[in-house]
């Protein structure tokens, strides 16, 4: 259970297993493997059960599930960087376009580098078959009730996809832009992805998520004609909250700005 939120509970998590992309079906070599990812797997300590103690912990349950948190975090981060992996955690409200963005980038990205994706949802496969159709290998992690991923949930998935070296994953999280904040899953670092058909004050409403973000994006500009929308006071607000965060506005339904997201992207 997320004792920071109150949601979810351990044993409704599932794992699914790494999606075959079509490529696959039809008799093409799938990416390889990376055997060195069986060496990284989390093992975790046995908590204490003891119901006693459960009383003189309740003022720092917070604390402690941060920390497990971000000890495990930090062990998928050691990670990413011993196999020289990028990876980027997705987060926004639901809607606003994070698995079409993902999808665009993919078919944009997927001649030039080997790219694997985490998908994170309550229920059903369906973003994660979404991301397959592309040829990119794909695994859901389904939270049931939880409204966020964490470092295990993320560590469990790894051990399961085993992405190359060298390659780029990209973490889709749950829509939410509360608690997904507040967990570090071992990323390079969060994209906080913000629709126009949202409202410009949203940087306001959920400051942690945007500090906690290096770049916000601005999705569907084309609806932009068509919506009462003020760019300039929602990138202000932004800065506001986090001075550097850096900002690119694009559409990923017509490839609008796709290409500075792209070179951001190369940048990393």
């Amino acid at each position: 259970m997320c004792t920071t939120c109150g949601c979810g509970h351990p044993e409704q998590v599932r794992i699914g297993e790494v999606g075959h992309s079509h490529h696959d079906h039809d008799g093409t070599k799938s990416a390889v493997k990376n055997p060195n990812f069986s060496h990284f797997k989390f093992h975790a300590a046995e908590s204490a059960s003891d119901a006693t103690e459960t009383q003189k912990r309740l003022l720092k349950v917070e604390q402690d599930v941060l920390g497990k948190n971000n000890q495990i975090a930090a062990h998928n981060r050691f990670l990413f960087q011993q196999q020289h992996i990028l990876a980027l955690n997705l987060v926004s409200s639901p809607g606003s376009g994070k698995t079409t963005l993902l999808t665009t980038t993919l078919n944009a990205l997927k001649n030039d580098r080997t790219c694997y994706v985490i998908e994170g949802d309550q229920q059903t496969e369906n973003d994660a078959d979404r991301i397959r159709a592309t040829g990119v290998a794909a695994i859901q992690v389904n939270t049931g009730k939880g409204c966020h991923l964490d470092a295990q949930m993320i560590n469990d998935a790894l051990f399961k996809l085993e992405p190359k070296q060298n390659s780029l994953l990209f973490i889709e999280n749950v829509g939410n832009l509360v608690c997904p904040s507040e967990f570090d899953l071992g990323e390079k670092a969060k994209v906080v992805i913000l629709s126009v058909t949202e409202g410009e004050d949203k940087p306001l409403k959920y400051p942690h998520m945007f500090a906690a973000s290096k770049l916000m994006i601005l999705n569907k500009v084309d609806l932009l004609p068509y919506l009462n929308f003020d760019v300039e006071k929602c990138i202000a607000y932004a800065k506001q909250v986090s001075p550097q965060i850096e900002v690119i506005q694009l559409s990923a339904t017509t490839g609008e700005g796709l290409e500075e997201w792209l070179a951001w992207l190369q940048a990393q």
